[in-house]
């Protein structure tokens, strides 16, 4: 395993170390948002809800854009380093804001961002490996990006701990946004055989497989009930997590995912995707069910976050790594755009619903229609999609 992990490409040790960089800004500052949309901005769920949702939901669009320009010119380097450095140096930004609608424009802007380089990465990262070791490309590219988020939450608690003000907390995230930048210069463009062809500017899926198409509506099922991790958050305070701990909290669930993202992606190199899907869904379901009937802030609470980070590990490579098995080679690019739309279109009724339904109804009823879209999309794959015909090749 370790023989394999150290004999992968340099521009997949860049990449995860790319990711690294920015989620340590990122993941230092996602767990707080919750907590200065409430004590700083004074708003609720609701709020949340409709942010999280238009910010995700934006960035989606922009991933099937560039992934068609990806597709057309063969260029991915633009694309990364342009998508990097308007996220980062956006992010201090949020120390400024005073209503819930300024922060909705920075997380805008910050979704932006993802949304032009994610695409472009995922097609880089696919060009770089060979089939036989998508997987555990990947997987590193997940754990070295769970790594940050790791590292992000722990320098975060370590910041609030020393009673350092939320918004101070916002202006160092500049640091690694700065760093995160100059690493995306260094990547280098593939060698082409040959010079790409001019085409017109197609974003449709006439020419994908059946298989892709399956698969993505099952994606858009799961993401439909895959609202944002803040409602997680939102969730552990309102169970009695002080606030300096929230930061902990999830720094464990990206410890867990990050010990385990590489051998359980690199084991569907081996066994298939969707078998690692299916355990990873069933996973996801049995986690928000129990999120929903918690009462408080018990050792259980610590366990079942650890056990989300299962879930992470299991599916956030091998999802990628399967779209890049059953897609055309002169369309990754595409794909993986319709990929990040699906996702990012579903978040959007997603978090509102989620929202609605834990604000308006209650906390068991959001967490239970999550959990059941989840249980049904690991049937769906089962059942519909299938194990064999999406092996990988």
């Amino acid at each position: 395993m370790f023989r394999s992990i150290f004999a992968l490409p340099r521009t997949v040790w860049l990449i995860g170390l790319i990711s690294l960089v920015n989620d340590s800004a990122s993941e230092m500052l996602y767990p707080l948002i919750p907590l200065y949309l409430s004590s700083v901005l004074m708003a609720g769920p609701r709020a949340l809800g409709i942010i999280e949702g238009i910010a995700e939901a934006t960035a989606s669009i922009l991933k099937l854009f560039s992934g068609v320009i990806v597709d057309r010119t063969r260029r991915t380097k633009p694309w990364i380093v342009f998508g990097y450095g308007l996220a980062g140096l956006g992010r201090p930004l949020v120390a400024f804001v005073s209503t819930w609608s300024g922060l909705l424009v920075i997380r805008f802007a910050d979704r932006i961002g993802k949304g032009l380089r994610s695409s472009p990465r995922d097609a880089l990262l696919a060009a770089s490996v060979g089939p036989e070791r998508r997987g555990l490309a990947f997987g590193l590219h997940r754990a070295m990006d769970n790594a940050g988020a790791v590292v992000g939450p722990l320098i975060a608690y370590l910041l609030l701990a020393a009673q350092m003000p939320l918004k101070d907390v916002f202006l160092w995230s500049i640091i690694p946004a700065l760093l995160c930048l100059a690493l995306a210069c260094w990547i280098r463009e593939p060698q082409l055989d040959e010079r790409p062809k001019r085409q017109a500017f197609d974003w449709r899926m006439n020419d994908m497989p059946p298989v892709f198409k399956r698969y993505l509506a099952v994606i858009a099922l799961f993401t439909l009930g895959n609202s944002s991790n803040m409602f997680l958050l939102l969730r552990a305070k309102e169970l009695g997590v002080p606030e300096a701990h929230i930061p902990l909290l999830w720094a464990a669930v990206s410890v867990v995912a990050m010990l385990f993202s590489t051998p359980l992606s690199a084991l569907s190199d081996h066994v298939g995707r969707v078998r690692l899907l299916i355990g990873g869904y069933l996973a996801y379901g049995l986690f928000y069910f129990a999120m929903g009937m918690l009462t408080d802030s018990s050792a259980l609470l610590i366990a079942l976050f650890a056990f989300y980070g299962l879930f992470m590990a299991a599916t956030e490579g091998v999802e990628k790594a399967m779209v890049a098995d059953v897609a055309p080679a002169a369309r990754r690019g595409t794909a993986f755009g319709w990929f990040n739309l699906t996702v990012g279109a579903f978040l959007l009724p997603s978090s509102i619903v989620f929202g609605w339904l834990y604000q308006s109804v209650s906390p068991l009823v959001a967490f239970a229609f999550s959990g059941g879209c989840a249980l049904l999309a690991a049937l769906l794959l089962w059942r519909w999609v299938g194990v064999e015909r999406t092996a990988p090749v």
